[in-house]
């Protein structure tokens, strides 16, 4: 198992996204800033503007990132060889606002992304 390291050189800045574990980093962090614009579309549809066009906008873009999360997660931990507990984990962090960002810091912390870099 690769152990995860900061990258030095342009070209380990950039292959750290090839791997599995990067891209579920990606995904989850992308993920959870969805959440935020949603969140925000929404207080301007429903306290602000009154106008449903931050939910327009923002609505799809989380559903797109919600599913590429959804992939990613599979994909790592069956690559990774997660238990089930922790693929379940990964799975229901998708639904609450931001949860997919802490679970991907938790993951990270514990080595059990395989590839990616740490922060």
């Amino acid at each position: 198992m690769e152990t995860l390291k900061e990258p030095n050189s342009p070209q380990q800045k950039a292959s750290w996204i090839a791997t599995s574990g990067g891209q579920f980093r990606l995904a989850a962090i992308a993920e959870a800033w969805s959440w935020a614009g949603l969140l925000a579309g929404m207080f301007l549809k429903y306290v602000v503007i009154l106008n449903p066009i931050g939910v327009q906008v923002m609505g799809p873009i989380h559903g797109v990132l919600f599913v590429i999360y959804i992939v990613a997660a599979l994909r790592v931990a069956y690559e990774q060889k997660w238990s089930g507990f922790v693929t379940l984990v990964a799975l229901a962090a998708a639904v609450p606002p931001f949860a997919t960002w802490l679970f991907e810091r938790w993951v990270l912390k514990r080595g059990m992304l395989g590839g990616g870099t740490s922060s």
